[in-house]
């Protein structure tokens, strides 16, 4: 056979996607398993939306669509930028993609060359982490303890940057920790980028909308305009509309650099789904007051889960500001043995027993760049969450 290109040995698929088909091998065995492995909204895509995508086939928008995104969606993304972002950005500094991991896939093939560094704050999505090594770049991770709420500080940053610096990733709210960032906190951080202008900065904010606790949102360009030309900004309908099937992602930037993302997804995946490009645009232009409903559902959940998990002795847990997910540390258990007899070496081995012996898939918090914890994702009801914490808390207390 044939060798394989060298970039495939040092790419893995997400553990997220590792512990979901473990815990459904479990279920398919005919065990009770509760998954909150995923980052996936259990709501319902909005039925507006659908009509929409239904309304365009029927009428026979099924044909290639444009490479960069149909002149409709690119038009309401330049709106929800000025509503949401605060950005005026126009159309031709906009990309539709293909979920808004094609965005961040776009952007990195665009800047990186082999041996350039990328600056990811930790913990962080392990996306970031493949496609940067795809890419032949350097991960640069750094640590942004539990202590700090998981924010970036611009003390660490300015300590991370050296001149092979190319490219830094920001993510708030934060997948896995629900982090925010403030508007003080990123002026900040702009202030260091200033003095560095070799480096991109790509902002996923894809969790935009799920903010608690009247957390104000902003984003970096917006916050520091006059590095704009240095910024792409992330976004799409996956998380808050509940879109993740539609697989629709879009971004804004300087022209320059969208016009080499638009070659780069050409060369791809070229255009979007026209249908998909339709639902988009009505969940974009369309009632938008059920997204702050949602997020004081997500709100409840957090409540709820952190709650339950500082109940149990030892193991602490912030307390997120947004996105759906929660990062407790749990350290305190590495060492003991469960009830089966499996030593808890790592987090990883954590997960991996809590899944077998309590039928409760996690992900460990070494696929995210920090140990030891583990990410729970609190996107389904209420019910769920508190029989997995019951479940979770059981399991600790039996750990010797």
């Amino acid at each position: 056979m044939p060798s394989l290109s060298t970039r495939l040995a040092q790419t893995e698929l997400a553990a997220t996607f590792a512990m979901t088909a473990r815990a459904r091998a479990l279920r398919a065995e005919g065990h009770d398993v509760i998954s909150l492995s995923l980052g996936e909204p259990d709501f319902p895509t909005p039925p507006h939306v659908i009509a929409a995508a239904n309304a365009a086939a029927l009428r026979g928008d099924t044909k290639y669509p444009p490479i960069g995104g149909t002149e409709a969606l690119k038009a309401a993304v330049r709106r929800k930028y000025a509503r949401d972002q605060k950005l005026d950005v126009p159309e031709q500094n906009i990309l539709i993609t293909n979920g808004g991991k094609q965005a961040i896939f776009n952007t990195i093939m665009s800047v990186i060359d082999p041996g350039d560094e990328v600056i990811i704050p930790a913990p962080a999505w392990a996306g970031y982490e493949q496609t940067v090594q795809f890419a032949g770049g350097i991960p640069v991770f750094i640590k942004c303890p539990q202590s700090d709420g998981f924010v970036l500080r611009p003390e660490t940053l300015e300590a991370a940057i050296t001149p092979r610096s190319k490219l830094l990733l920001l993510n708030y709210p934060s997948n896995p920790s629900g982090a925010a960032c403030n508007v003080a906190t990123l002026a900040a951080i702009a202030e260091v980028l200033r003095r560095h202008p070799q480096i991109w900065v790509l902002s996923d904010d894809i969790y935009e909308h799920l903010l608690f606790d009247g957390f104000t949102y902003a984003t970096l360009a917006a916050v520091a305009p006059d590095l704009a030309d240095r910024i792409v900004t992330m976004t799409g309908v996956s998380k808050s509309y509940a879109m993740t099937g539609w697989r629709i992602g879009f971004c804004a930037g300087p022209a320059a650099l969208i016009k080499a993302m638009t070659i780069v997804q050409a060369t791809a995946t070229s255009g979007v789904s026209t249908i998909g490009q339709a639902a988009a645009t009505a969940a974009l232009d369309g009632p938008q007051g059920f997204l702050a409903e949602r997020a004081a559902t997500y709100q409840s959940r957090r409540d709820l889960v952190v709650s339950a998990l500082t109940e149990i002795r030892g193991m602490s847990c912030h307390k997120p500001n947004g996105a759906f997910y929660v990062f407790p540390d749990i350290s305190v258990f590495i060492g003991k043995t469960s009830q089966s007899g499996i030593r808890i070496t790592n987090d990883e081995s954590f997960a991996m027993t809590l899944l077998a012996e309590a039928h409760v898939a996690t992900v460990q918090g070494a696929a995210f760049a920090m140990s030891p914890h583990i990410r729970i994702s609190t996107a389904t009801s209420s019910e769920t969450l508190q029989k997995a914490c019951t479940r979770i808390a059981e399991f600790c207390e039996g750990l010797k």
